[in-house]
């Protein structure tokens, strides 16, 4: 029964497009240690107990919580509780919801433009670069956008079969989704309504009461863990991470919401003066690390490499100017992160995600995360959209209207925004999917009946996505060598001009043209989706594109720190001098692990041991400056541990009398201060420092702390032999890449008994 099941409905190639998508967003994920380093070390406070576990507190004593809503960490620390605590469970749950994001692709396609039309857009979605990219981390785009296709399919199932039910509860997914990433969910409602509308068989008045419903649920629901959390006391909750006023809806409509649009950074909190503050020094630190703190060494190839060994050492210290990342963005001026233009050098706007305006999507810095497909569903629009009258609308117009009121907004949104990731534009793909497939299928119909100008939109689809393609690919000749872009233009060539030939004479090379189109098309998508595998991935800002991490550089501060060959203290590396093979296989390993603005310190076993041995009874190891230094022994060891700043280091999370309660009452007594949250410098509540500074005892660095020599006496004796292992081990713990690895954390020790 099973097997004639199988045979008489299973769509193989569907089956064979989600196991490619289980693939590219899910081998070899077990080489990523932490993942999003802030992410999983909220996991594993969530993991402590149920009130950390509600709130997402960031750390053991339930101090701050992460900047997102909880729901998407609730499925990750499922996870973390079935499979153990480790970055691969933890990224799972998002690798999953992509492959379910490709089925529901499938499903929504097929009912109206049929079953080919269902193929190439899951294929579209399961090769969009920025989507396994974001999918490979523990970031929440991937399970957002499932959600918010689970909730179309709900609202298509119900408007088809007229269920008030069904489309009552797509719109408390929605609500879901909200508790997932706040505002960015809701990009979408206007898409939700304006289909209800078109789409809908009852009467008016029947469709302005189920609308009026479902605003209502969808309210209800967005709001439902904000309105606890906030009627909770502050004394009983954490303080709600970069919202700047300790309030959910503040952090949505803020930091989570118009921020993105305006570039505005601040969280309502006072951050300004310490923004400035930071600019100020970093310029002052820039300028010295340069002017006295570099060297030259020649690098394996015979040529000259400059090596940063300075304050703006990038494997060990961090992004910017002593070694934190600016509140701005990368690089000067909160320009220039990884990727960018061609070759992979820096490009503007915040986060390198290009300057602002109608052709944004288009341009180097953000065209090879989702547009490759873009000119063509643009283009195929017009096809599916031509025969549609005012008295004549059919299901598919009503749909192809659905795909672009969710594509067109969002894309004017990216389009102007001042604050956002290249990893959001996931946003995109399931529209230009849709839109793609369906108009694919609408165009070859239109060629093949050769009846009117209709007919002649295919090759010219074929031809500017073809064409967009290579201006994709041509910026990054110097990393992937020029035959890729030269190849894919001239397929997209033969491909258009064999589609003329066969309208105009024969039928005969038809088959030919639509193989060199779909090839054309489909090459640079598939190439860049390939390489958060083959080039490595950063997990707190996934991005899809060979240049990142390889040759080309990766537009970060201070150059192309792919290539900067430095180990953990900054000396240079004698795996410079390996081959060209080994540098690539470094290049694909190397930043696994790196997952927080300041980096991932790296467990050290020599602190573990003594603040295991010196601890009295107190509830907590220690307390910690910021999270990253908590979070190898939160992690890794399972310990408790207090944080004292959320992600931007304004949260006013701890007070002196709060800190010296907490000492009095035997809680903790070591504290760790190094750089603050998020990066940045000194550590958040200046009095708060000064006040542990000041009654702390400094305790020794060699009696705590294992020294370079130490660790790298430890690391020839594990790794020799074996330079390849070393090189892997080294990528997965965080070391290599921003931030690098700091054993025992890069600050100082104090301990203070009242």
């Amino acid at each position: 029964m099973i097997k004639n099941w199988f045979k008489s409905r299973a769509d193989i190639p569907l089956i064979i497009t989600m196991l490619i998508s289980a693939f590219l967003n899910g081998y070899n994920i077990w080489q990523d240690k932490y993942a999003n380093t802030y992410y999983t070390t909220a996991v594993a406070s969530m993991l402590e107990n149920f009130h950390n576990f509600f709130f997402a507190s960031l750390d053991s004593a339930g101090s701050v919580t992460v900047d997102k809503p909880p729901v998407v960490f609730w499925l990750q620390t499922a996870s973390a509780y079935i499979f153990g605590l480790h970055g691969w469970s933890v990224i799972l749950p998002q690798a999953l919801a992509q492959v379910g994001s490709v089925l529901l692709v499938y499903l929504l396609v097929k009912p109206s433009f049929g079953t080919i039309a269902a193929r190439l857009a899951a294929f579209a979605m399961a090769t969009t670069p920025i989507a396994v990219a974001v999918s490979r981390t523990n970031n929440i785009d991937a399970m957002l956008v499932f959600t918010l296709l689970l909730a179309t399919w709900l609202l298509f199932r119900g408007i088809k079969n007229s269920k008030t039910g069904l489309i009552l509860a797509a719109f408390a997914v929605v609500g879901i989704a909200f508790n997932e990433k706040m505002l960015q969910a809701y990009m979408i409602v206007p898409a939700f309504g304006l289909f209800y509308l078109l789409a809908s068989k009852f009467n008016w008045k029947r469709k302005a009461v189920t609308l009026a419903g479902s605003a209502v649920i969808l309210l209800i629901v967005s709001l439902s863990w904000a309105v606890v959390v906030d009627s909770t006391p502050a004394d009983q909750r954490p303080y709600m991470g970069s919202s700047g006023t300790n309030s959910v809806l503040n952090l949505a409509f803020g930091y989570n919401g118009l921020s993105r649009l305006t570039g505005d950074r601040g969280t309502g909190g006072g951050r300004g003066d310490q923004n400035s503050e930071w600019k100020q020094r970093a310029s002052t630190n820039s300028s010295k690390s340069n002017s006295d703190q570099t060297q030259t060494t020649a690098s394996s190839d015979g040529t000259t490499a400059t090596v940063d060994t300075g304050t703006n050492n990038m494997a060990a210290g961090g992004f910017g100017a002593g070694g934190h990342m600016p509140p701005g963005g990368f690089g000067n001026n909160g320009q220039g992160g990884p990727g960018g233009g061609p070759g992979g050098n820096s490009s503007g706007g915040m986060f390198g995600t290009g300057e602002k305006g109608p052709l944004r999507l288009f341009q180097s810095a953000l065209s090879g995360q989702a547009s490759w497909l873009l000119p063509f569903a643009l283009i195929a629009s017009v096809g599916l959209l031509a025969s549609i009258r005012r008295r004549h609308m059919t299901q598919k117009h009503r749909e192809v209207i659905f795909w672009l009121a969710w594509l067109l907004p969002a894309a004017a949104f990216f389009s102007v925004a001042g604050f956002f990731h290249q990893y959001y534009l996931i946003m995109l793909a399931p529209p230009i999917s849709a839109l793609f497939g369906a108009g694919f299928v609408e165009l070859w119909k239109q060629y093949r009946e050769r009846s009117n100008w209709l007919s002649w939109l295919l090759p010219v689809a074929v031809l500017a996505t073809s064409v967009f393609s290579w201006f994709v690919l041509q910026n990054y000749n110097k990393t992937i060598g020029s035959g890729w872009s030269i190849g894919v233009l001239i397929l997209g060539i033969m491909g258009t001009a064999l589609l003329v030939i066969a309208r105009l004479k024969s039928e005969k090379f038809t088959r030919f043209a639509i193989i060199a189109s779909v090839l054309a098309m489909f090459i640079g998508p598939v190439y860049w989706a390939l390489t958060p595998i083959t080039y490595g991935l950063n997990s707190m800002i996934p991005q899809a594109g060979p240049s990142q991490f390889g040759e080309g550089g990766g537009g970060m501060p201070g150059g192309h720190f792919g290539n900067r060959g430095q180990s953990a203290n900054g000396q240079a590396n004698s795996q410079n001098t390996g081959t060209s093979t080994d540098r690539e296989h470094r290049s694909s390993t190397r930043f696994r692990g790196m997952g927080g603005p300041n980096g991932s310190h790296s467990l050290d076993k020599k602190t573990l041991s003594y603040l295991q041995q010196h601890n009295t009874g107190e509830t907590y190891l220690f307390a910690a400056s910021n999270y990253s230094t908590a979070a190898p022994y939160m992690i890794e060891a399972g310990q408790k541990v207090i944080i004292m700043n959320g992600f931007v280091s304004s949260d006013p999370v701890y007070t002196v009398d709060k800190i010296k309660a907490l000492v009095e009452s035997g809680q903790v007594k070591y504290f760790m201060i190094n750089g603050g949250g998020g990066g940045r410098p000194d550590s958040g509540n200046s009095e708060v420092t000064a006040w542990i500074k000041e009654h702390g005892k400094l305790i020794p660095t060699d009696e705590w702390k294992t020294t370079t020599g130490e660790a790298s006496t430890d690391a020839q004796a594990s790794n020799s032999g074996n330079d390849k292992t070393s090189s892997n081990s080294i990528a997965q713990d965080g070391q290599g890449g921003p931030g690098g690895d700091e054993r025992g954390g890069s600050g100082t020790l104090y301990e203070i008994t009242l």
